[in-house]
């Protein structure tokens, strides 16, 4: 037996293969959470995916080392999937001065460099292409003195105010919002162009996976709102207006990488605004979810809020992952099967991870977590994916395998701390 240990493949430094890749389970018959999943020609050890997440730390759109260790230390504990941050397309579509984003050829190799490492670890990066639209040109969310609220990023503080855009002029908030200009139909076409020019980028930098950010508020989300839509164009109005600017984005951006790419789209399942006459609700989103598939989207991921300060949220640990499932039984019941639903939202318990992928009847212990709104579970989506928990938990696969009593690959190096028979998870 040879005693040399065998180098990753494919990566400019020594580092040590992983295979199989961390996260694999090596139990016979896991739960479906642990089962492989192959999009298109990318497959995934496990439905556990790391959510994008605002990490307010580029330097001038570019990745730093600071991503390297923030992603890298993610993907290396056995995520599937881990998908940087929301990336502008363009300089005025930051939420602050310091995002990330893919606008010219120089932001290309600090991503390469974070996909490199990820790759030697045998697994898998996205990136969310996205344009914040009226909520842009804000500062990094600790420097404001109360929690939730923003704060104008002015031209002294690098931002962009006088040059911040949406569907109309209508701010998000009188507080902390710049007053956006209505876009032209020329700067919609420039957004086109360049959500298409960044996904070029992202592949010349060897990102496997892309999803256009269509949630929250930002750009393409308040093109879906009547609310926040007012426009008389053909980019407002009726539905096939409201969500034009979408699909001509998903449109752009599936012409320009490869068939073998799965490609998603994130929304905003609902504005939370049902005491408003015009409001963005599920049905509207499961009326797009249809158009999708035929578009070359392979995965919904179903969020929600984030574009009215007024929004009415109904807080509950089920309360995203239970729209998810109202779209994909929707899908299912048009026979619709593909089109993938991804579930994102207070997910930090390994029960309820495995029970949102996996039809089965609840058990009666005390492990299992209580679902609110229904007495049989049912699948609800293909994909749990988790942002906050895994920054509390890096290593939070191998608590959900352990808590669901599977064995997985642990990385090589890390092989001799595998969590402890009768430990206390």
């Amino acid at each position: 037996m040879s005693k040399k240990s065998v180098a990753a493949p494919n990566t400019p430094y020594f580092t040590p293969a992983q295979k199989p890749s961390a996260g694999t389970a090596l139990s016979e018959s896991p739960p479906t959470l642990f089962k492989p999943i192959r999009i298109r020609d990318a497959e995934f050890q496990n439905r556990i995916w790391v959510a994008p997440m605002c990490m307010y730390s580029a330097d001038n759109g570019k990745l730093t080392d600071y991503h390297l260790v923030h992603l890298g230390g993610l993907a290396f504990r056995g995520a599937s999937l881990t998908i940087i941050e929301a990336t502008s397309v363009l300089p005025n579509g930051r939420i602050t001065p310091q995002d990330a984003g893919l606008w010219e050829d120089a932001q290309i190799a600090p991503i390469k460099k974070v996909a490199d490492y990820v790759h030697s670890q045998g697994q898998k990066l996205g990136i969310q292409l996205a344009h914040a639209g009226r909520k842009a040109s804000t500062s990094a969310p600790w420097l404001s003195k109360v929690r939730g609220k923003a704060v104008l990023a002015t031209e002294d503080d690098g931002g962009w105010p006088k040059n911040v855009m949406g569907p109309s002029a209508i701010p998000w908030s009188t507080e902390g919002y710049a007053i956006p200009r209505e876009m032209t139909l020329e700067d919609i076409a420039d957004v086109i162009q360049a959500f298409k020019e960044s996904a070029q980028r992202s592949v010349v930098a060897g990102i496997d996976v892309i999803e256009i950010h269509g949630a929250h508020g930002y750009l393409i989300s308040s093109f879906l709102s009547a609310i926040s839509n007012q426009r008389t164009d053909e980019y407002g109005g009726t539905f096939e207006n409201r969500t034009r600017l979408l699909i001509d984005i998903i449109k752009a951006v599936r012409a320009v990488i490869p068939e073998s790419m799965p490609l998603l789209v994130r929304v905003s399942a609902t504005e939370w605004m049902n005491f408003a006459p015009e409001q963005w609700d599920v049905e509207s989103t499961i009326r797009l979810a249809k158009l999708l598939p035929a578009l070359g989207v392979d995965l919904l991921d179903v969020s929600s809020g984030g574009n009215n300060e007024a929004q009415r949220i109904e807080m509950h640990n089920h309360f995203q992952v239970g729209i998810a499932g109202q779209i994909r039984d929707a899908l299912r019941a048009d026979k619709i099967t593909n089109l993938l639903i991804g579930a994102v939202g207070l997910i930090t318990e390994a029960e309820y991870a495995r029970d949102i992928v996996e039809s089965k009847t609840p058990s009666m212990s005390g492990d299992c977590v209580e679902i609110e709104d229904e007495q049989d579970i049912k699948t609800k989506a293909d994909i749990v994916l988790v942002a906050r928990q895994f920054l509390r938990e890096p290593e939070w696969v191998f608590r959900v395998a352990f808590r669901l009593g599977i064995d997985v690959q642990w990385p090589v190096q890390y092989g001799r701390a595998e969590f402890q028979k009768g430990s206390r998870i």
